[in-house]
């Protein structure tokens, strides 16, 4: 009976702690002494938990293209702010300021503020909270 109890206890602490740690605070993944601005091209929007990201696809000087993966708030957060899944559309031109990963081989980009060419911002982040929605300009 007690040898259960210690199981149920332990498989209840291990539930309540792996959302937790699917969650990060910015600093974990972003180097914020690694600035990054660039515009290209909407390729995909990824509208899953715990964050949405946005497929940004980038010419490079020499021709080749590079595609960033923007990190953006919970798709719940921004379906509240009135954002969609299709609020930014592939084929969109946009701009984007952010801060690049800590790992050298990644294309992540976090802490973002994503600006469409109609001066649209979407996705911008301070402290890890979304800045309005889809409408702000």
């Amino acid at each position: 009976m007690k040898q259960s109890m210690v199981s149920l206890l332990g498989a209840a602490l291990l539930a309540v702690s792996l959302p937790a740690s699917a969650h990060h605070a910015v600093s974990a993944e972003f180097d914020t002494h690694k600035p990054i601005t660039f515009s290209g091209t909407v390729k995909q929007v990824e509208w899953t938990n715990p964050h949405i990201y946005t497929q940004i696809e980038v010419k490079n000087p020499d021709g080749t293209m590079t595609v960033y993966r923007v990190e953006g708030g919970a798709p719940n957060s921004l379906f509240r702010q009135g954002w969609r899944k299709d609020t930014l559309k592939p084929g969109e031109v946009v701009s984007v300021q952010g801060f690049r990963a800590k790992n050298e081989n990644s294309m992540n980009i976090g802490q973002a503020t994503i600006t469409t060419s109609d001066g649209r911002r979407m996705f911008g982040q301070t402290g890890g909270q979304a800045q309005g929605g889809g409408q702000q300009q």
